[in-house]
């Protein structure tokens, strides 16, 4: 199977879209990078779920949900979806029913992704309870069963520990069929990798090729467990591109502050380099399993360099 190449939209999380003081220009730049890559030949954009930027700042940070319906409106090819939706910041069943009128304004195009949680100033912030790692897992367990069901039964009842739905009714459920596919994210070994073997359609880790690797020789082994076919799951791994003319230049580019999101010496195997290098990472990739490259890039908010990864590397 061909590797599959996806943005990551920069929405401002990362406080990329600081330079810009009026808002309608810096949508109207998203945009214009959500054009690029769906004219390159992307296979999807995914965007994050934050409510403010990291750290805190008055820099803008577009809401997900709301700029992915946008997105929808605007795009006629490209997949559209999460990277992923926090789950403490909106009621599972709530969820379910902005991702089903989603799927509909799209003509079937979204993945749903959903994660528990990690920013917990987002959560102090905006007045949502913070629980611990172990409760924030097990709320996702529950929500993911409370959406799925909501997708694909006419009513649903359930009586959870942290939700409780009784005859909901979720009509239009969305367009595609059997239902809207999912994405749940993250990697940790005993509980979200589980949760991935048995309930998602794919799954997404932020590592390097040896450890993907590694991570998906975990999950192969939670789909044996609970007996779920590891091929039904599609393997997506973040990375992060600087295309340079040389590899030093690439290395002088990297920050610090990636350590936030990318594991050990992440110079050793992000995409930055020079093109035979950015071309070889991508093969570590593959070979590890990476069936799909979501590609944030160092330039964020500039449509040439998708342009130039598009004509380099996308078929």
């Amino acid at each position: 199977m061909p590797l599959k190449y996806s943005l990551f939209l920069p929405t401002g999380f990362a406080q990329d879209l600081a330079g810009f003081a009026d808002p309608q220009e810096a949508y109207d730049l998203l945009l214009e990078l959500v054009a690029a890559a769906e004219q390159g030949g992307f296979d999807a954009v995914w965007m994050p779920d934050h409510l403010q930027t990291v750290p805190p700042s008055q820099a803008y940070l577009f809401e997900s949900w709301s700029l992915l319906s946008a997105i929808a409106g605007r795009t006629d090819r490209i997949r559209i979806g999460q990277l992923v939706s926090g789950n403490g910041y909106r009621n599972p069943a709530l969820q379910a029913k902005m991702a089903s009128t989603v799927d509909v304004l799209s003509n079937g195009r979204l993945t749903f992704g959903i994660g528990a949680g990690w920013y917990q100033r987002d959560y102090d912030a905006y007045g949502f309870e913070f629980l611990s790692a172990p409760e924030r897992l097990r709320q996702l367990g529950e929500a993911i069963q409370i959406i799925q069901s909501l997708w694909t039964n006419d009513v649903t009842n359930f009586d959870g520990k942290y939700y409780q739905l009784v005859e909901a009714i979720n009509q239009p459920r969305g367009i595609q069929q059997p239902r809207i596919p999912m994405m749940v994210a993250g990697g940790g070994e005993k509980v979200t990798l589980k949760l991935v073997a048995r309930y998602a359609d794919l799954c997404n880790v932020m590592e390097s090729p040896a450890g993907a690797e590694r991570k998906f020789g975990i999950l192969r082994d939670h789909c044996a467990t609970v007996g779920r076919e590891y091929d039904e799951i599609r393997r997506t791994v973040t990375t992060h591109c600087l295309i340079t003319d040389t590899d030093e230049e690439a290395r002088a580019a990297l920050s610090p502050g990636m350590g936030l999101f990318y594991p050990g010496d992440f110079g050793s195997y992000l995409l930055y380099g020079t093109l035979d290098t950015v071309r070889e990472r991508i093969q570590a990739y593959q070979a590890a399993g990476v069936q799909e490259l979501i590609v944030g890039f160092h330039q964020s908010t500039d449509p040439e360099a998708i342009r130039r990864f598009a004509k380099e590397f996308v078929s």
